[in-house]
């Protein structure tokens, strides 16, 4: 719904990354070959996917990242990316739901989703513990430059998007 009212692009780390690999790219190459070796593809290869990104998209009138940044590290190598192209992160929209409805969706989303890790309720808390771990680290950096806002992420989506519009609406 943002991509479509304001024209986004969508920056998914994990389709960039499949998206380079199927082109054959050299940093989808470079890519292929850790992750065949089992390894997670250093941040300096995906800022470069995501600089490619950037650069081909031109028309886009912003971009919604998703999977990306998950570390402070990968938060300062973007900020210095976007400063070389001109640009910088707008506002961080951080959605605020309980752990008990995500695990309602979570479960809800098993049903269909064909995900194995979307059927057991411990697994979907270990997930969520481990992302509130992770992802902290990343709110805290933004926060330093004032650009998190939190919005209510429980009610119907039309309520979460025109609150989500209203924070995008008081930065265009």
């Amino acid at each position: 719904m943002l991509i479509a009212k304001y024209g986004f692009k969508h920056l998914s780390t994990g389709d960039i990354l499949r998206s380079e690999i199927a082109a054959q790219t050299p940093l989808g190459l470079e890519a292929k070959k850790i992750m065949d070796r089992g390894q997670l593809v250093p941040d300096e290869v995906v800022i470069g996917m995501i600089s490619s990104a950037l650069e081909i998209n031109p028309q886009a009138n912003g971009f919604l990242f998703d999977g990306f940044p998950r570390t402070e590290a990968q938060s300062e190598a973007l900020d210095k990316l976007l400063k070389i192209k001109q640009t910088e992160i707008g506002v961080v929209l951080a959605l605020q739901v309980s752990e008990q409805e995500l695990v309602k969706r979570l479960l809800n989303r098993g049903l269909t989703s064909g995900r194995t890790d979307d059927n057991n309720e411990d697994v979907i808390r270990a997930r969520i513990t481990e992302y509130h771990r992770k992802t902290t680290v990343v709110a805290d950096y933004y926060k330093k430059f004032n650009k998190v806002v939190d919005i209510p992420g429980e009610g119907s989506a039309d309520e979460i998007f025109k609150s989500l519009c209203a924070e995008i609406d008081k930065r265009q």
